[in-house]
């Protein structure tokens, strides 16, 4: 926090008409290496605010998002229940001086197709605004539809992807095999292994539509024509197809919860196997998949 005696100051510019200039009391400079800190910090609050009205959240910096879980019989009390939580958490933003953005707050129902049709209400009362249900969202970069079929979110990444295939492609005469390795590696793998681990499970036309991109990419890194034969040159170059490379990052993220090291928000979603009684397993460190009713819920 800064005071009047930081010396800084702000005034308002109204059709070319400055006003005067007033001492800022409360915040941080944009851009200080404190400034992330300090507000991480400072709406921790708000957590507690969310945890009585018994909703489930995430937050990552200054957006949070809200979910709560129930069949499609009980949407009504469980929107009732959101728009509560909501309310709860305008009156703590305004007694702390933080505004809660309307405008750019988003509501989607998620549920299978089904089951998302069964929903009678078009939009939720947020901060007294009708705010209309979407068909998808955009979260921390991956695009989510109502029925998590991932389709909208591998349509972006395939477009942006081919986009920059196109461009390295008309510089890779001038740049050797190694740096188009890199610029390869930086511009377009990272896009395929950017929250990769909620590809799994999709059908296998979609994780094609993926492994296509990376096949064009390892032929504009070695030179080769698109009808060549892609496996050795994924192998020649060290890349772990598509499909592999879901099932490692998951792994990864299943070894560090026994490691202690993963999120706890991530490993409380994980259950550890536990015989009742002993067996040869019992030493083994595997994952216990948990029973999900998805016809209702």
């Amino acid at each position: 926090m800064y005071g009047v005696q930081s010396l800084r100051f702000q005034s308002v510019i109204v059709d070319g008409v400055v006003s005067a200039s007033s001492p800022l009391v409360y915040g941080v400079p944009q851009g200080s290496v404190l400034g992330p800190v300090l507000f991480t910090l400072y709406p921790q609050p708000l957590s507690d605010v969310i945890s009585v009205c018994d909703c489930d959240y995430h937050k990552y910096a200054d957006d949070t998002e809200l979910s709560k879980g129930a069949s499609s019989d009980q949407f009504d009390s469980v929107q009732s229940c959101i728009q509560t939580c909501i309310g709860d958490v305008l009156i703590w933003m305004n007694s702390n001086k933080l505004k809660l953005n309307t405008d750019k707050t988003e509501v989607m129902p998620v549920g299978s197709a089904s089951r998302v049709a069964l929903v009678e209400s078009e939009c939720a009362n947020i901060g007294g605004n009708s705010v209309p249900f979407k068909m998808s969202v955009k979260y921390l970069g991956v695009h989510l539809d109502q029925t998590l079929s991932m389709r909208q979110h591998i349509d972006s990444v395939c477009r942006a992807s081919f986009l920059e295939l196109r461009r390295a492609a008309t510089i890779r005469p001038y740049l050797s095999q190694s740096a188009t390795a890199r610029l390869v590696a930086a511009m377009i793998i990272s896009r395929l292994d950017y929250c990769n681990s909620v590809f799994a499970g999709l059908p296998a036309d979609q994780v094609a539509r993926l492994q296509r991109i990376q096949n064009n990419a390892a032929r504009l890194v070695m030179k080769k024509r698109k009808r060549d034969h892609v496996t050795p040159l994924l192998k020649e170059l060290h890349w772990l197809p598509v499909k592999f490379r879901c099932q490692y990052k998951i792994a990864t993220l299943a070894y560090r919860h026994f490691e202690g090291s993963l999120p706890p928000y991530l490993s409380s979603s994980l259950c550890t196997y536990e015989p009742s009684r002993s067996l040869r397993s019992s030493k083994e460190k595997l994952l216990k998949i948990p029973e999900r009713n998805l016809k209702s819920f």
